[in-house]
């Protein structure tokens, strides 16, 4: 055990080193979530305004300023969901660059197993990513809170934040085996661009993941991400919805709020089925520890002693 904490503090110490890298990472999806405020809100509020004229009744029964604080969240979410993919990836880059520079051999040429290397990368990659993305979510929270009630408990909100910790794990893990096939730091940084610009779709933060056909929603869904910027909506909007529900004091029967959460997706619909929150959270796990599994195995095959 003492070479496997000694390596994961090793690649603490390095990843941290690297300041500015840190710094522009946490920095992008606060300043891309403060671009989504003030030109993309409208989007979604347009959508949610679009269910509020089918139920003419409903006229005058919900706060306004509730409805801008839903798509606010919204917008978190989606942001957040973008963070707990790029960043963890980010955090792996230090495997690429291991074996750009050829450490991976200095590290193999040591007693320690590699199932000892590959779990101390994962678990220095976790733990950096679980900081970052802890940070931008208190960021955007404090952010929102300036602007209205976030309707949220201690209890929300510490369960917001280990929605975050488990999203960023599970990135980790789907990740590990596919960065430890990247030979340069070119190489891997232009996948990153490519999952930069697909992780939005996947995981709804432009359009929502209901929108698409079934199949789509499925194929989307399939990615541990998805099921964790899921989980995000319901931990940080779920007392925003049962003031909204309150408001309007069953004149809907709670059809608004229902309405609302199918749009937005707050399950995860896959292969014909819509799992809940304890559902997902155990697929994720399922997927955390498959894709570490798979990932000792590529690391085995990939790097050879």
């Amino acid at each position: 055990m003492k070479m496997y904490i000694g390596l994961t503090k090793r690649n603490l110490l390095v990843f941290f080193k690297d300041k500015q890298s840190i710094l522009f990472s946490m920095l992008t999806s606060i300043i891309v979530f403060g671009l989504y405020l003030i030109f993309l809100k409208s989007t979604f509020v347009d959508a949610i305004n679009g269910v509020l004229n089918n139920i003419p009744a409903l006229s005058g029964l919900i706060r306004n300023e509730d409805l801008k604080m839903f798509s606010d969240l919204i917008l978190l979410s989606g942001i957040m969901g973008s963070a707990m993919i790029t960043v963890p990836y980010n955090c792996l880059m230090i495997i690429v660059r291991d074996r750009e520079y050829n450490v991976d051999k200095d590290m193999l040429a040591t007693p320690v197993k590699r199932w000892q290397i590959v779990l101390s990368y994962f678990t220095s990659a976790a733990l950096s990513s679980i900081i970052m993305t802890a940070i931008i979510l208190t960021v955007g929270m404090v952010i929102l809170s300036a602007r209205g009630d976030l309707y949220m408990s201690i209890g929300d909100i510490l369960r917001t934040y280990a929605v975050v910790a488990l999203g960023s794990i599970s990135s980790t893990a789907l990740f590990i085996g596919i960065v430890m096939l990247f030979k340069t730091s070119s190489a891997s940084a232009a996948f990153s661009g490519i999952l930069s610009a697909a992780a939005g779709f996947v995981i709804g933060a432009y359009i929502p993941v209901s929108q698409f056909s079934d199949r789509v929603q499925t194929v989307c869904n399939i990615f541990p991400g998805s099921h964790a910027v899921i989980m995000l909506r319901n931990t940080l909007m779920g007392g925003l919805l049962d003031n909204i529900d309150s408001s309007i004091g069953g004149v809907d029967s709670g059809m608004f709020t229902k309405s609302l959460k199918d749009i937005f997706t707050f399950k995860a619909h896959i292969f014909d089925f819509n799992l809940g929150m304890s559902q997902m959270i155990i697929y994720v796990m399922s997927m955390i520890v498959i894709s570490i599994v798979l990932a000792s195995v590529v690391y085995s095959k990939s790097y050879k002693s």
